[in-house]
This record gives structure tokens, sequence and C-alpha cells, in this order.
């Protein structure tokens, strides 16, 4: 198979210049996961972003910048909230395989794609078909995660209904977010839901400022937790 990334040498230093390592091994493992993603998508709308060099960088290197400002100890459990095509988890997989994730988006297709990119990666994952709401209503789920995480563009208030019911006491809620929303104004609805804002990690990403949310769970989420999508929708806590 041909490689749709540049080569090693270029894209380690890509790496290299947001403090992430890239073995040879992560490399090869991106490389088929870039291929089986832009094939996959002339089918299925999965992603925008099909040139490699913003393959790499938007989606690959953006979703590994979490372990800069994140502290994930070895063998945590990490549940990707609506995870689209598998940003942030699979990639944070690939460079940290003691990583134990839990891949959940509301469509079936996604899903369908996710558990053959696993199995060309050989990458052990749990797959969920379901909605968020619906799921962080099951015992086997709710509070069951060291983390959650998202990549989304609903607002933090919104993520945080769906999101944070999912973590353990103690554990995090980490969100990935652009520049455009003040994080701040999420503080209310986060603290209903039994966490607080622990910090906010400002980075640019080429030209583009970013912000990762760490939210620390303090307390249970009241069951009443997560709403159903009409009144998320309606009104954002």
């Amino acid at each position: 198979m041909k490689n749709l990334l540049p080569d090693f040498d270029i894209c380690r230093n890509e790496f290299k210049k947001y403090s992430l390592d890239l073995s040879y091994e992560m490399y090869e493992k991106f490389d088929v996961y870039a291929n089986f993603l832009v094939e996959y998508n002339k089918n299925v709308n999965l992603t925008a972003i099909t040139e490699p060099t913003e393959i790499l960088i938007k989606h690959f290197i953006d979703s590994c910048l979490i372990l800069n400002y994140i502290n994930i100890p070895n063998n945590s459990t990490v549940i990707d909230v609506g995870t689209g095509a598998g940003f942030p988890s699979i990639p944070l997989k690939i460079v940290r395989p003691d990583l134990k994730i839990t891949l959940l988006d509301s469509l079936a297709k996604r899903i369908t794609f996710l558990q053959k990119l696993c199995d060309k990666l050989k990458i052990e994952a749990e797959f969920i078909h379901g909605r968020a709401e619906d799921v962080a209503k099951m015992s086997e789920y709710r509070e069951k995660f060291d983390f959650s995480c998202a990549r989304a563009v609903a607002n933090l208030s919104v993520l945080s209904e769906y999101c944070i019911p999912f973590v353990k006491v103690g554990g995090c809620f980490i969100a990935m977010k652009g520049p455009s929303e003040c994080i701040s104004d999420s503080e209310n609805a986060i603290g209903i839901l039994g966490a607080e804002i622990k910090s906010v990690h400002g980075y640019m990403l080429g030209a583009d400022l970013r912000n990762i949310a760490e939210i620390k769970k303090i307390s249970h989420t009241p069951t009443k937790y997560p709403r159903n999508c009409g009144q998320i929708k309606k009104k954002s806590l």
C-alpha cells in the first residue's frame, strides 16, 4: 500500500514541533489510519479534512496534544463521546497502547468504520452504537470511566451534560474546543453535573488557537442528568 502521509522523517519532525514523540511503528499505524479514512470517506461522510498533511496535523497531532496537558495515568479507561472518525481516542491509543478506550457514536455507519479500522490497526476497543444521553443512564457505563473526552462543536454546557455522567468521581472530562467559546460561561452547568473546571490549556495548532478544558468530577451527577435530547436542545443548563 502506498503511503498517504508524508514520509516518516517529515511526520516525526511535525510531531516534534509540538513536543510529541513518533516512532516508526506509530507512523505506520497512522498511515494505515489515514489511508483507510480517506478511502472510506468516499462513501460515508466522516471528515471534511482529507489532505494528508492536514490529516496529520488537524486530526492526529491535535488528538495527541491532550497528552501534553492532561496527566492520564497508565491503564486509564477513556470513553470518546460522539467519536465520529475516532478522534481523539484512536490516535491516543496509537501512542498510548495501555489506554482502554470505548468509542461511542449514534451513527451505525461510523461504528462499522471504527470496528474495521481498529481491526486493521490491531487495536482493542469497545464500540457502542447509541445516543450519549441514553447510554449514560445505563449502569454498566454511568460513572465508570476515568476520563471522557469529546471534540465537538456543541457548546460546553451541552457537551458537559452528555459527557460528565460517564466519569467516576475523581476522574476528568476532557473537552477540546475552538477559540470562539468562553469556557467560563459553562461553570454553572458543570457545577450542577458534579464537576468543576480544573484548568483550561490554550495552544496553537498551526495558525489556529485551540483550547483543552480539564473538568474534574468532584461529586456524583444527579440521576436526572443527562436529560433527553429535546430538553437539552431546548434549554441548556
